[in-house]
C-alpha cells in the first residue's frame, strides 16, 4: 500500500527525475576516469598536437601491449577518445563530444551550488 507523502509547506517541490540513460553514460565515463593509467593516457592525448599513434602511447607506459589496448578500448567505448586507422596502426585523439558532455555535467553541478534558486532549501 502506497501512502501519500507530504512535504514541508515551506519546501519547493522536488525537481523532475533526471534522464537515467544520460546519467548512466556519465557514470561509465567517470568510472573510466577512475583509473590512473587512463587519466595519464587522456592527459597525454590532451597535450598532443592532433592524434597519437598507439605505438607512441605504448612507448610512454611500462605496461604490456594488451593492457594498453584494454585501457584505450575502455576510453573509446565510453566516448572519451576516437580512433582512426592509418595503415596497420591505430591513431587516438580526444573525443570532443565525450569530453564536452562531462564538462557540461560538471558545469551544471557547479552552477547548482552557486545559484540560490537551485536545490531544495527552506525559504
Amino acid at each position: 500500500m502506497r501512502t501519500e507523502t507530504r512535504s514541508c509547506p515551506r519546501c519547493r517541490p522536488p525537481p523532475s527525475l533526471p534522464d537515467r540513460d544520460r546519467l548512466q553514460g556519465h557514470a561509465r565515463a567517470f568510472k573510466a576516469l577512475g583509473d590512473p593509467t587512463r587519466l595519464e593516457m587522456l592527459d597525454l592525448l590532451a597535450r598532443a598536437e592532433g592524434s597519437l599513434c598507439v605505438c607512441d602511447i605504448e612507448s610512454r607506459f611500462d605496461l604490456a601491449q594488451p593492457t594498453i589496448s584494454h585501457h584505450l578500448g575502455v576510453l573509446r567505448r565510453t566516448g572519451l577518445v576516437t580512433t582512426e586507422r592509418r595503415g596497420t596502426w591505430m591513431h587516438y585523439r580526444l573525443a570532443p563530444g565525450g569530453i564536452e558532455r562531462l564538462a557540461g555535467f560538471i558545469g551544471s553541478l557547479v552552477v547548482a551550488i552557486h545559484e540560490p534558486n537551485q536545490g531544495r532549501s527552506h525559504a
